[in-house]
């Protein structure tokens, strides 16, 4: 793999030098880490100064190249020496033979697939020479760049770990000695990433509507029309609905949809950009080919063709952006308002699935339809 210097492995592999941090690389670490991503998503400092970039290349590293608790590498291009990235193990646990994996790349080395190199590298050093038996991969939610270089290194994402750091919610996944190191990726996961990795769209529908992400000034209108009787009495929202509810579902919730990409929520604004309905559509767990909508319009606003309009942009959307293959649409059985909708878009009826939704602690039977590209 490569010569050991003062106990500290070097590392060429994957078109890669990984060596043991030096004094002179601070001055490219302080560089790299004014990189917004960076700050954001790691636990660097934030301002990063030049003392603190010292600090880690000659005392941190160092400390734990001796004490065994980390394999922090310099990531560097073979012919320039230019520092790319930094790759190592952040953590070793030799109780459990396990360590995490950590990363980052430099603004100006990024596109060229060197962290997922870097990590491949760390990781066969781990198994080869630790004798390590996993290497596990932690990131935030929504870091969905750092997720996916890490399904391209090999590493399956198995769960969420809540309250994993100060910033919330983490995403987890390990790579074992047996997995494989390249696994090739449908491309739709690759523009997935990107794609909720960005700011959620405003997306235009017809007679002048915008679905835009849900905002503080729509908390009372969402009030009014989740306290109206048909909403309750068709949909799932809590009974009574108070304020509370509807800051949840507004500041928290939809949010985080699109953060851990699993759907979108979005606010149905007139020509004036007042809420008149919500409409999500939530990407399956079990097929990630199929998503499932749901609507709910303001009393106000009904008949108006406004959830229609909204139904056929989100949909042209999924199917355009997600690459979905089917989207399905369910309501409670008697929802006529709701089929008719659906059908007005293109949705063709399929039939009733028994028991199928929860509503208040009772399993209701629900019409269930699909529209495809």
């Amino acid at each position: 793999m490569g010569a050991q210097a003062n106990g500290q492995p070097e590392i060429n592999d994957q078109g890669l030098i990984l060596r043991p941090w030096r004094a002179e690389d601070a001055d490219a670490v302080h560089r790299a880490c004014q990189d917004p991503a960076i700050q954001r998503w790691t636990r660097v400092p934030s301002p990063y100064l030049l003392e603190h970039a010292r600090y880690f290349v000659t005392q941190q590293s160092a400390a734990a190249w001796r004490e065994g608790t980390g394999a922090p590498f310099a990531v560097i291009d073979p012919d320039t020496g230019d520092l790319l990235a930094s790759c190592g193990l952040v953590t070793i646990d030799r109780v459990l033979d396990s360590a995490e994996v950590g990363y980052w790349t430099a603004p100006w080395a990024r596109r060229r697939g060197v962290a997922t190199r870097a990590i491949r590298a760390v990781s066969r050093w781990a198994f080869e020479s630790l004798g390590l038996r996993r290497v596990v991969w932690q990131a935030r939610v929504g870091n969905h760049a750092s997720r996916l270089v890490a399904l391209r290194a090999g590493f399956r994402v198995e769960g969420y770990l809540r309250m994993a750091d100060d910033g919330g919610d983490g995403w987890v996944g390990a790579l074992l000695p047996g997995d494989p190191m390249a696994p090739v990726l449908d491309e739709s996961v690759v523009r997935r990433a990107r794609l909720f990795n960005g700011p959620q769209p405003v997306l235009a529908a017809k007679g002048g509507l915008r679905l835009r992400p849900l905002e503080p000034r729509d908390l009372d209108a969402l009030v009014d029309a989740c306290r109206d009787p048909e909403s309750v009495r068709w949909t799932t929202v809590p009974d009574p609905y108070e304020r509370a509810n509807a800051e949840d579902f507004a500041l928290r919730i939809a949010p985080l949809k699109w953060v851990r990409g699993a759907g979108v929520v979005y606010a149905i604004a007139d020509t004036d950009g007042a809420w008149v309905g919500s409409i999500d559509l939530n990407i399956s767990a079990e097929d990630p080919f199929v998503g499932e909508v749901g609507y709910l319009a303001a009393p106000w606003a009904r008949g108006r063709g406004y959830t229609p309009a909204a139904l056929a942009a989100l949909c042209d959307w999924g199917f355009k952006s997600l690459d979905l293959a089917r989207i399905v649409w369910r309501a409670h059985v008697g929802n006529v308002a709701s089929r008719r909708v659906a059908e007005k878009v293109g949705f063709a009826f399929e039939g009733t699935q028994r028991a199928a939704l929860a509503q208040r602690g009772e399993r209701r039977d629900a019409w269930v339809g699909g529209l495809v590209p």
